[in-house]
């Protein structure tokens, strides 16, 4: 993969809020929908702030102190080649443009969520948010949070391939958490439920799918190009490093299924692949699937 180093970039999508610190606000973990598996109990802390909102649309309790210098050295493709915050700008850009034509034709309108930057931790419309959550959805203030240390994770504390399309995953399944959202998936499922054939794990590979879809036409808006079957194939390996199975078996050497609420390894491949192969978000209907 390569970002086009003629591409217009829009920064304003990416909110550095680093440095800022986080520390005032909500007490206590946050409610939200959580795409690393860095922890796998992430997805049971869902929904509540959902349910005390109605849809979400509480406004942001992002504190962002300091000066972000993102609108001034993302402006171009060719910042990206070099700059990891460039590059998550031009994968931003590249999903939300997809998501914008596509969404309208299932039905809402597409709104931009952005992808807030942070260190250590962060307060949130979710609640406060620390590193070891891994990246997160939060629908209270329709925000992606996203610490960049993950991607170091992602490879060296579970054993991915690492690459800059593995990265682009991660993001993808985030904005797939945000589709859900204005699809109105949250308020229709209720509780999330743990287990092999939970909500919880349907939710999950559902967004594994979305970032599937967004894959097969990540070259479609004139930002990403040369996405070759290893870009794919890096994807697919960092979906399967964060599968519930793996995780539990590298946490405590025992695998429970009855707590699972991410997918296993080979259910998160399986459906990033078929959303990469057919394009189609029709395809990712994990709801009515009778065989995850």
């Amino acid at each position: 993969m390569r970002i086009r180093q003629d591409a217009l970039l829009s920064p304003g999508e990416v909110v550095d809020a680093r440095g800022g610190g986080g520390g005032g606000g909500c007490i206590g973990r946050p409610v939200v929908f959580g795409g690393g598996g860095l922890l796998v109990i992430i997805a049971l802390r869902l929904l509540f702030a959902l349910l005390s909102n109605g849809s979400g649309g509480s406004s942001s309790s992002v504190d962002v102190a300091g000066s972000s210098d993102l609108a001034s050295k993302c402006k171009t493709g060719a910042a990206a080649a070099q700059d990891t915050d460039c590059r998550v700008v031009a994968i931003v850009d590249s999903v939300q443009s997809y998501w914008s034509s596509e969404l309208p034709k299932l039905g809402p309108r597409y709104t931009d969520a952005p992808t807030v930057l942070y260190t250590d931790a962060i307060s949130t419309g979710c609640g406060l948010a620390v590193s070891s959550d891994g990246p997160f959805y939060c629908p209270s203030d329709k925000s992606v949070y996203l610490d960049l240390t993950f991607f170091d994770d992602l490879h060296t504390q579970f054993g991915a391939n690492g690459g800059t399309f593995a990265q682009a995953y991660v993001i993808g399944h985030e904005y797939g958490h945000h589709v859900q959202d204005l699809l109105g998936v949250f308020g229709r499922i209720g509780n999330p439920t743990p287990g092999p054939t939970g909500t919880s794990v349907r939710l999950e590979l559902q967004a594994d799918c979305y970032s599937g879809v967004w894959a097969h036409h990540a070259e479609d808006s004139n930002i990403i190009e040369d996405v070759t079957p290893t870009d794919i194939e890096d994807a697919l390996n960092a979906a399967a490093a964060v599968g519930d199975d793996r995780v539990e078996r590298a946490e405590s050497g025992t695998v429970t299924p009855d707590s699972f609420t991410h997918g296993t390894s080979a259910q998160r491949d399986l459906w990033f692949s078929r959303g990469e192969a057919s394009g189609d978000p029709s395809d990712c209907d994990t709801f009515s699937a009778s065989s995850l």
